[in-house]
């Protein structure tokens, strides 16, 4: 019987769960909106409503209890300062899973999970902004090569 086993074991191990759930918390703080495989975007759901909630109450203990779980100072600040007063009214439910088909590879389900109400522009944080170069064209001279005949 499979009486009180309350998450999926992804078979993998505790350790291996443990920061592989860190990591994708820290990416879905980040980007607001990321792609997995469908049963770890069902186990992270409750996660990340977890911590949006814990950052909703702006006291030091509860900053401390966010960095011991994401590890991770840009995102703790971005909880408590920007994904706190998005939410501030709501009661649950931060986020949702879409399913989005299969993955080619190996034919996994996936989904993307992302915040509600989420910020567009999230997504372009890393992507380098395009500046105005100016390309300078260099004249090379070349010379022809010299063929040796036999």
């Amino acid at each position: 019987m499979r009486h009180a086993l309350g998450y999926r074991k992804l078979n993998k191990t505790s350790e291996h769960r443990k920061a592989l759930f860190k990591n994708m918390l820290n990416s879905l703080i980040k980007y607001e909106q990321i792609i997995t495989t469908l049963p770890k975007a069902k186990e992270l759901k409750p996660q990340i409503d977890k911590v949006i909630t814990i950052g909703k109450k702006n006291i030091l203990s509860n900053k401390k209890r966010l960095f011991s779980k994401l590890q991770d100072k840009k995102s703790v600040t971005k909880v408590f300062e920007e994904l706190s007063k998005r939410y501030s009214s709501r009661k649950g439910g931060y986020s949702r899973v879409l399913k989005a088909g299969f993955r080619t590879g190996d034919d996994a389900p996936m989904a993307v999970i992302e915040l509600i109400d989420r910020n567009p522009d999230a997504k372009k944080v890393d992507k380098p902004k395009k500046k105005e170069t100016q390309v300078k064209t260099k004249e090379v001279q070349t010379e022809p090569k010299k063929v040796a005949k036999k």
